[in-house]
């Protein structure tokens, strides 16, 4: 892979950080919560949409800007649907798959982007 321009190697970090924090608070707001009171609370579900229409920006933006590093991200299409449904089929959001990516999915994206590296 040649060696990224500063300008987008910047990109990638504020991206990467942006993804990372997205991922951490939705550890935050669902850590001792239930399914249960996600289905139930409007609030809860507007904060995991919000935090999933970042990262999949976020890696809709990866994908633009660097094809190659975003083909090693897990689920990274599926992440990217999730948030064009979010965004746009707000009728059509599956609060249980939202809650199992919150809950079960976002580790293995965490572990995956935290590695992405600050040089070329």
């Amino acid at each position: 892979m040649p060696p990224r321009p500063n300008s987008m190697l910047h990109k990638i970090r504020a991206i990467r950080h942006d993804i990372l924090t997205a991922i951490e608070e939705i550890h935050e707001f669902t850590e001792g919560r239930t399914l249960e009171e996600l289905l139930n609370e409007r609030g809860f579900q507007l904060i995991l949409e919000r935090e999933f229409e970042i990262i999949g920006e976020a890696l809709f933006r990866i994908r633009s800007i660097e094809p190659a590093l975003f083909a090693d991200i897990p689920s990274g299409s599926q992440i990217i649907g999730m948030r064009n449904i979010l965004a746009h089929g707000y009728d059509r959001v599956d609060y249980q798959i939202l809650w199992d990516a919150a809950t079960k999915d976002l580790e293995a994206l965490r572990r995956h982007v935290a590695m992405i590296p600050d040089s070329p």
